[in-house]
């Protein structure tokens, strides 16, 4: 019995030094695993994204040369028209007070013209019988020939007044033409609007504004930090919202020499010429996004930005090599260019390192063998 008693406080002893051994073990382990990744060569472009939209590069507000309500529209949004086609009809309601006074004007000159011609019938008697000179002759029908003038252009600006042109001509300003070739995008007025003509205080009532289609341009804004790498002359390559898997050419040919502040950031507008084609149909005001390399570099030995850690001190970029099993010793790098995703790599590490992925891990299960 005293045997099997040693025996069973044995067999408990051993038991607990294995337990405390195994947990020993088990909790001098790192609960997770590194996965690490090796540098590769690749090329790398170093670009700018630049949102904006697609806007005509003319594009031309059609207002009229008379005031009045509009009386017939001849065109429809999306119509394509040439210079001089027929776009609206303007009925002309004259001002009252100065319909008055050109009609006021119209009575005083003919009673002018009526009196210098009694005057030249009776200078014109007194010529023919020698009492007057030839001078004083002459200057009294010139008084006649002005007053006669002057009395037509009051008929005139009467006429103009009351019907938006002179009697006969061929060129009325109740039609509003359009002054371009191109297609219509936008008809802000409707039959009896009311419009009126362009003057020195006011730019006049759009009636239509006309554009060519096969000629856009790209606007959008580009960073403060980012403008300084940009000259014009660069390609472009133009992605649209509305049109998947299309790229457009274009060249950069603008860049504005002040910043406009937006949401608290600098901006700077940017234009480049787009060249359009005839695949798909490009309406003015898509958006748009514009890719511009501002450098390229080719087969250079190049990091995931992934990998990257940076000293919460000196800002400095870092890695971690592993030296040994899950052993890893830190590294500082410098880099070059980036595309976003990969970037130079000039210092630090070499191709044959492997880095520690830092933000991936794995847990390691319990009881697993090592």
């Amino acid at each position: 019995m005293k045997y099997l008693k040693y025996v069973g406080i044995s067999v408990i002893v051993l038991g607990f030094l294995f337990s405390m051994a195994y947990y020993s073990k088990t909790n001098s382990r790192s609960a997770i695993t590194y996965e690490t990744a090796q540098l590769e060569n690749k090329t790398i472009e170093d670009k700018i994204v630049a949102t904006g939209s697609l806007v005509p590069e003319d594009e031309v507000n059609i207002v009229p040369q008379i005031s009045g309500i509009i009386e017939e529209i001849y065109i429809e949004e999306g119509d394509e028209v040439n210079a001089g086609d027929l776009l609206a009809k303007i009925k002309v309601v004259p001002n009252e007070q100065t319909l008055n006074s050109a009609e006021g004007r119209v009575k005083t000159l003919r009673i002018v013209l009526n009196n210098s011609r009694k005057e030249f019938n009776r200078n014109q008697k007194l010529f023919e019988k020698g009492v007057i000179s030839e001078q004083e002759f002459n200057n009294v029908e010139l008084r006649f020939n002005q007053d006669e003038q002057n009395l037509e252009n009051a008929i005139s600006d009467l006429q103009i007044i009351k019907l938006g042109s002179i009697g006969g001509s061929s060129v009325t300003n109740t039609i509003v033409r359009s002054t371009v070739k191109g297609t219509v995008l936008q008809i802000p007025v409707k039959e009896g609007d009311q419009v009126i003509q362009a003057n020195t205080f006011n730019p006049g009532t759009t009636v239509a504004t006309v554009a060519d289609l096969n000629k856009m341009i790209f606007e959008g804004l580009v960073d403060e930090g980012e403008v300084g790498k940009l000259k014009e002359g660069l390609p472009l390559k133009i992605t649209l919202g509305a049109i998947e898997g299309k790229e457009y050419d274009a060249t950069l040919n603008l860049i504005s020499p002040k910043g406009i502040d937006v949401a608290g950031a600098i901006q700077f507008k940017i234009e480049g010429e787009v060249y359009i084609d005839n695949e798909f149909v490009v309406r003015a005001g898509y958006s748009a996004n514009a890719s511009i390399i501002t450098s390229v570099k080719e087969n250079v030995l190049s990091i995931d930005e992934a990998l990257i850690q940076f000293d919460n001190k000196t800002k400095k970029a870092f890695v971690e090599v592993e030296v040994s099993d899950q052993k890893f010793e830190r590294r500082d790098i410098e880099t070059g260019i980036s595309d976003g995703v990969y970037a130079e790599l000039i210092s630090g590490v070499t191709k044959e390192d492997k880095i520690k992925i830092w933000n991936k891990t794995e847990p390691i299960k319990r009881g697993e063998e090592e």
